[in-house]
């Protein structure tokens, strides 16, 4: 059992990189992590919103196992209190046995063919956040959860 991240772009503001690193260091005490970062894709001033979708899932779906649960951080996603969040990854890992891979997409969301591949989506807030702030924000949440399953005294009711 693993989980991956997998996200559109390269992190490139230096603050939100080193809150990555922190929660990354911290997951692989509980769980096998990696991180997938997507390049951007080049000269996309020529293509429709649609056309770079579907160029971005592309190489997001390339990077997904059939085998995986994949989940999509998505503004239309389920919304979950860190502990709702915390039960339901506990759920997944007990009884899928299925590797997890959760995804943030590019600026404009996802195609049609990564929603029809995706097992569920989740949404971190109904506020918006930048693609770069949702990634430290998500791993700080995926790092709360572990803490949540396990009983250790990071997160408080």
């Amino acid at each position: 059992m693993k989980i991956a991240l997998i996200t559109v772009g390269k992190t490139d503001r230096k603050w939100v990189k080193e809150g990555m690193d922190i929660y990354m260091s911290r997951l692989r005490h509980y769980i096998p992590f990696s991180m997938v970062e997507i390049p951007e894709l080049k000269n996309v001033s020529a293509l429709s919103k649609d056309q770079i979708k579907t160029k971005e899932g592309e190489l997001i779906l390339k990077n997904v196992r059939s085998s995986d649960n994949l989940i999509l951080l998505d503004e239309h996603g389920k919304e979950f209190s860190s502990t709702e969040f915390a039960r339901s990854l506990q759920d997944k890992i007990t009884y899928t046995g299925k590797d997890i891979v959760f995804v943030i997409g590019g600026a404009y969301g996802f195609s049609q063919e990564v929603y029809s591949r995706a097992d569920s989506k989740i949404s971190l807030s109904r506020m918006t956040f930048s693609h770069q702030m949702v990634r430290a924000i998500f791993l700080e949440q995926l790092y709360r959860a572990f803490t949540i399953m396990k009983g250790e005294p990071y997160h408080h009711d």
